[in-house]
């Protein structure tokens, strides 16, 4: 175990389970399953915290309102084109998110007719995006998005199905796949991570939702293996001594360095829901590159290993471009990223992940679309997860390094059905190693550990958000 800087990281099992690839699909099985919802609507039924603070920010938010009305269009463009008209596809497809969700957290059919009918309007007029390279941005971020939405209404007797899937494989795939491959035409190296994740976010989400196991399979292969600066190892291609992960984006800006760990996170869970571990993937790599950019956004000194990568595009013009050290940050930067890479690694893992942690409390409760301003960059995650991913701790089974975890094991024994793989158990265990007990992450530990959620959200029975300081920074 690396331990440092209040950093600890236990080793895990890197295969991708054998079963996952004959396993069924699981519905709702995106960025939620049906005991993530069914943990959320008890929470707030309850008037538990953090839920209860985490229901509140989405029912304020003006897109989950019932009355929203959809304004679907024929083709979408975003960075050239006319009308530049991607922020009402974005708008439209947060209100169809936020509604669903506030329905099976409520119960009011209303929220869901309201999700139906955004979904069913776009999916029976969009027929193209178009624009920059920026549509490349526009079917990875809003292709994922559109899924996940449609993924909590797809038993309704209204949604058209067979439509929404056409439209995510015949509009926003298609891109989001292309990209992958060819990149519009650059070197592979030209385009930051940001936008690989964008695509590979878009690839899974499709082929969960379309029952499609070929286009999971590669969204999870080009995750581990791929040649974009979108792959783990390309986007995390440093691991320092003490344990974090040099995200190689913090050269650029925070915001995209920001958008990159919320991408990776959301790729992350959403392969969860269907068994496969890509949060333990490379001895737990993403965790290592999440704690370096939330220690760097807070405000913390990080190293960074100057980066020379090249540009242009093939056969033509050609350059390169060096990052020498992290970008500046504002500490006040807040993105609702945290709460779900938290909840994994602490609740269900049973790790701890000190500096995400913390932005996850400062975060708390996460809001969505909406509530970090009106430009794109504020819709580029769902959001929510003070609601959506909060959870008790979970024990974590404890595996020596490579020993076979058997059929049916899950990350979790404890009483959250949702802590284990959805589907029966196809996800090959990570090994959990004890926590230690001066860290300032260090929940699940015969202590009462847990958070501090800075911004509202209370300390509650049974450990959930209560964050206290150790006698060390951490």
């Amino acid at each position: 175990m690396l331990k440092a800087a209040g950093i600890a990281i236990g080793a895990t099992a890197l295969a991708t389970p054998a079963g996952a690839a004959g396993a069924p699909l699981v519905h709702p099985g995106l960025l939620h399953t049906r005991a993530d919802l069914d943990r959320m609507a008890a929470g707030v039924r309850a008037g538990a915290r953090p839920y209860a603070a985490g229901f509140a920010k989405l029912t304020a938010n003006r897109h989950a309102q019932s009355g929203w009305q959809a304004n679907p269009q024929a083709i979408v463009y975003r960075g050239s084109g006319s009308p530049e008209n991607y922020r009402i596809l974005y708008n439209d497809i947060h209100a169809a998110y936020q509604n669903a969700l506030r329905y099976h957290v409520s119960g009011e059919e209303a929220h869901a007719d309201t999700a139906v009918a955004i979904l069913n309007a776009w999916s029976g007029k969009l027929t193209a995006l178009e624009g920059s390279a920026d549509r490349f941005l526009a079917a990875g971020l809003y292709g994922y998005q559109f899924a996940n939405a449609a993924e909590l209404v797809r038993d309704h007797g209204d949604f058209e199905l067979g439509r929404a899937r056409d439209l995510l494989l015949n509009v926003f795939h298609p891109l989001s796949d292309d990209f992958l491959t060819r990149h519009n035409g650059a070197v592979v190296t030209n385009y930051w991570p940001n936008w690989d994740l964008a695509a590979i976010a878009c690839v899974l989400a499709t082929g969960i939702f379309c029952d499609q196991r070929a286009v999971v399979e590669r969204a999870v292969e080009y995750f581990k293996h791929g040649d974009g600066m979108g792959s783990v190892k390309h986007a995390i291609p440093v691991v320092h001594e003490d344990g974090l992960g040099e995200w190689v984006e913090a050269g650029r800006d925070q915001g995209h360095a920001l958008l990159g760990v919320g991408l990776m996170g959301t790729v992350c869970e959403m392969a969860w829901n269907q068994g496969i571990d890509l949060y333990g993937y490379d001895d737990s790599r993403f965790l290592k590159g999440a704690q370096y950019v939330a220690k760097w956004s807070l405000g913390g000194d990080v190293p960074y290993t100057a980066n020379t990568r090249k540009k242009g595009a093939i056969g033509g013009w050609s350059g390169s471009e060096t990052a020498s050290g992290v970008a500046g940050v504002d500490p006040g930067m807040v993105r609702p990223i945290w709460a779900m890479i938290a909840h994994h690694y602490t609740k269900r893992r049973g790790l701890p992940a000190s500096y995400v942690t913390r932005a996850a409390a400062k975060a708390a409760p996460e809001g969505g679309g909406g509530d970090y301003g009106p430009n794109s960059g504020g819709f580029d995650q769902l959001g929510f997860g003070t609601l959506a991913f909060s959870r008790d701790r979970q024990e974590a089974a404890v595996k020596t390094p490579g020993s076979d975890p058997g059929p049916g094991s899950g990350s979790g024994s404890g009483s959250d059905p949702g802590s284990g793989p959805a589907g029966g158990g196809v996800r090959a265990q990570a090994t959990a190693s004890p926590v230690a007990r001066d860290d300032l992450a260090a929940t699940g530990t015969g202590d009462a550990a847990g958070w501090v959620a800075a911004a509202g959200v209370s300390a509650v029975a049974g450990g959930l958000l209560m964050l206290r300081r150790r006698g060390r920074a951490g």
